[in-house]
């Protein structure tokens, strides 16, 4: 009924079955809940035993009017019944033992002692007018004692361990069996309500706290033993309010849930169309105590049978500890509340279109829900995606939910293509463990291709080629280029198919043709190179830095002869080879060199001099003839250098290039005593070229022989500047003689020092070294006596008187 967003925390079914079939002709008026069976009371007094179900197990007629209370013992064994014309029953439901009791007045309560199978424990007790225990003593006899009198009829009775709680027309009390003292008296709130219309909830959440609704206040009791310094004459216990708060409602049954309270309340609201106060459905609240005040968890209004006729004393809340059962009575209907499980999570998720969360709450719990399964939620997940138009995200959903599932993965398939959606599926679709029949992938790959030529290329380049029959996908692409045979996407495409089906020297057509980066990949992946020794001028045109480096590579596959010849028409790209070849091996490519001297020259002049010079194949009269041709000065005069005519280039620098520079760094070189000659003659008459000697020469030439050959009179630019470096040069010669003069008798006079040294020191004697005249041991077997040795330096060894005498041969 609750349209919200929020969970609700119970869910609710009818006790049916028996209990239809007695409700249908009687009215319930009171009922307990065993963790074994139920125990209806209805208002022609009949006792019901049934199941968790609601069948009838066993039936009573105790009485011709209304129940009033049913009393268990935690066993289950027996049970009392009280009704309203007085008649008190105490009974075994599986043994012969009764007590029957007639009052004068009615009896509203009834309950028997928690532990009454003991037989120490046979006590029960009543509410009318007193407040009796009954006790069995000698001879089976029962002795009635009272508790509690005079203010009023007993309402309602509460037994947990040795506490018993009841309520009256002024409050509640409770009562210590062991020590027979009352030890709290909680009162009434509001006493202007009419306490049989609107009776007191009592609940024991624990042997120690009591849970109080009465009105619309709620009250949460704890009871506590008193410390024995404040004893006196009190009771050793007393009770603590823990808790305490109003409520908007009438509370008509109360019960424990965890930490959180389960409130039955009471409800009445203004009509409409009347605008007269009406019974309104009953509501099941779960609220947080807090200690001043309560927070609603959650609040369902019940829409139970004969709600309009009901008062707030018709409805009783009843539960079992152990199921989190909670039993709501009215007098034509028992509604059975549950906590809900995670089943009833999923469902509720499923209501409310929250198919991602469903699907992550059954994963967690997969162990433990019974009726739903993770595939059901995950296809009606991708269904609900579908009906929303998220067909992309409804795609990417299958990869989770669908897993390897062949079946369901080929159903979803024709479901996107009946949509049209194929394209939103394709990339999803498993290509490994599982792979599905050929045909699904076909059927994408057509999609594509009558209208996405660059997604069906992406699909071709991702998938594996054994994923379709690549005959069909060839065959379709084929006859869509007849349409557009310049499409480089569909061209690039039926490449990369010839690859995958190994038909590599269409697919190395068509990638040359293209001027494709994968060209070279797929030549070296699949060793092509058979297939390009007649397209060596198409890779050169596509990218002859690769091309060049591959064929150079790959020598003993496409020969250098074979290159060269296929590039005979194309000399800008034979330089190209022949020029790397070269700079690999200055050797291999020899017999080309007279050839590369004209390529050079035609195609790359900058290199043709470093080629001049490190080639020792080159046919130099050629080489001269092509470089004077094309008057490249410096080509000719290494040419002419290197072939002996020194003369000739130095010339040729001095005319053609006029760069007295070079023409001295010439000079140097040659270190030619004629070549300075002629340097000095040729620059005699030009002022500039005299500068340019004074300043470079000093070192090489005595530059007195250049100076007396300037004429008189002639203008030289900067010759102070160059004859006070003349002189500094020469100055810088003298210091450096200097420096190296005394360096060198420094070094000497050291070295002299060490030798000296080393000459100084001792030499060792011992017993192994001989006398070279004699060739006896040099030193005397007795080392007391006194000897003479003496020691050369070439370590030869005498003894004094065995040294030659001089002046003897």
């Amino acid at each position: 009924e609750d349209e919200s967003e929020e969970e609700p925390k119970l869910k609710y079914e009818r006790l049916s079955n028996g209990v239809t079939e007695i409700l249908q002709k009687d009215a319930a008026s009171c009922m307990t809940v065993h963790e074994k069976f139920l125990a209806l009371g209805t208002h022609y007094g009949k006792v019901y035993l049934l199941d968790v179900q609601g069948n009838i197990t066993q039936k009573f007629d105790v009485s011709p009017v209304k129940i009033n209370q049913i009393s268990l013992d935690e066993s289950g064994e027996h049970m009392g019944v009280c009704s309203e014309d007085g008649k008190v029953q105490v009974f075994g439901l599986y043994s012969a033992e009764e007590f029957h009791e007639m009052f004068d007045c009615p009896i509203k309560i009834v309950a028997v002692h928690p532990h009454f199978v003991r037989s120490h424990f046979k006590q029960f007790v009543t509410g009318g007018k007193k407040l009796l225990l009954y006790e069995r003593g000698w001879m089976n006899r029962w002795k009635p004692s009272v508790l509690h009198e005079g203010e009023g009829n007993i309402r309602n009775v509460k037994w947990r361990g040795h506490l018993i709680a009841w309520a009256n027309n002024m409050g509640v009390k409770i009562l210590d069996m062991i020590s027979k003292q009352r030890i709290t008296n909680v009162p009434r709130d509001d006493i202007s309500l009419r306490p049989d219309m609107y009776p007191c909830s009592l609940c024991w959440k624990d042997n120690l706290t009591l849970i109080i609704g009465w009105g619309n206040s709620v009250k949460i009791c704890s009871v506590k033993e008193r410390h024995a310094s404040e004893m006196r004459d009190l009771p050793n216990r007393y009770v603590e309010i823990v808790f305490q708060f109003d409520t908007e409602f009438y509370i008509s049954g109360l019960a424990p849930i965890c930490d959180q309270l389960v409130i039955l309340s009471y409800v009445k609201e203004i009509s409409e169309k009347t605008e007269v106060e009406c019974c309104a459905r009953p509501r099941l609240d779960i609220v947080q105590p807090l200690p001043e005040s309560c927070e609603e968890i959650s609040s369902d209004a019940l829409t139970v049978r004969g709600f309009q006729e009901n008062e707030c004393r018709d409805y009783h809340l009843e539960y079992s500890e152990g199921e989190s059962l909670f039993y709501i009575i009215s007098p034509r209907d028992v509604v059975v509340a549950k906590e809900r499980d995670q089943d009833d999570h999923i469902d509720w998720l499923l209501e409310k279109k929250k198919y991602e969360e469903a699907l992550m709450a059954a994963e967690i719990s997969q162990k433990t829900i019974k009726k739903h399964k993770i595939l059901d939620i995950g296809l009606a997940y991708i269904n609900h995606l579908v009906e929303k138009g998220e067909y992309d995200l409804a795609a990417r959903k299958c990869q989770k939910i669908l897993g390897k599932n062949t079946e369901l993965w080929e159903f979803e398939v024709y479901k996107f293509k009946e949509i049209g959606q194929l394209k939103a599926i394709s990339r999803y679709l498993p290509r490994r463990d599982p792979v599905l029949k050929p045909l699904i992938y076909e059927m994408v790959l057509h999609e594509f291709l009558e209208s996405d030529y660059e997604g069906f290329a992406t699909l071709i380049k991702e998938w594996p080629g054994d994923l379709y029959n690549n005959t069909i996908i060839v065959q379709a692409v084929v006859d869509h280029l007849k349409k557009d045979p310049q499409n480089r996407t569909l061209l690039r495409t039926l490449a990369e198919l010839y690859t995958y089906d190994q038909r590599y020297g269409r697919a190395l057509e068509i990638y040359l043709t293209l001027r494709h980066k994968d060209v070279f990949q797929l030549i070296h992946k699949h060793n092509l190179f058979s297939s390009i020794r007649d397209k060596i001028v198409l890779l050169m045109d596509f990218d002859s830095e690769k091309a060049v480096d591959m064929l150079l590579d790959n020598e003993d596959k496409i020969s250098i002869d074979r290159v060269v010849e296929e590039l005979e028409n194309r000399p800008e790209l034979q330089h190209v080879y022949l020029h790397k070849l070269f700079k690999r091996d200055h050797h291999k490519g020899q017999r080309y060199h007279e050839k590369q001297i004209s390529l050079y020259a035609e195609y790359d002049r900058p290199n043709l001099l470093p080629f001049l010079r490190d080639s020792t194949h080159c046919p130099l009269e050629k080489a001269l003839e092509i470089c004077q041709q094309r008057n490249f000065v410096e080509e000719t005069v290494y040419l002419l250098s290197r072939m002996g005519n020194s003369r000739s280039a130095l010339k040729m620098i001095m005319e053609e290039l006029q760069d007295v520079d070079k023409a001295i760094e010439f000079a140097k070189e040659q270190d030619d005593g004629e070549l300075w000659e002629d340097l000095i003659l040729y620059s005699i008459d030009k002022p500039p070229f005299i500068t340019g000697l004074l300043n470079n020469i000093g070192t090489h030439v005595d530059p007195i022989l250049l100076i007396h050959r300037i004429k008189e009179g002639m203008e030289i630019p900067n010759l102070r500047d160059s004859l006070v470096k003349i002189l500094q040069d020469y100055n810088l010669q003298i210091l450096l003689r200097e420096g190296c003069k005394k360096i060198l008798v420094a070094d000497s006079l050291s070295l002299l020092k060490k030798m000296h040294r080393t000459q100084m020191k001792g030499v060792l004697v011992d017993e192994e070294n001989i006398c070279e005249s004699c060739l006896s041991p040099i030193l005397p077997s007795d080392a007391s006596k006194s000897f003479n040795v003496v020691v050369f330096h070439c370590r030869h060894m005498f003894h004094k008187e065995c040294l030659p005498v001089p002046n003897t041969v």
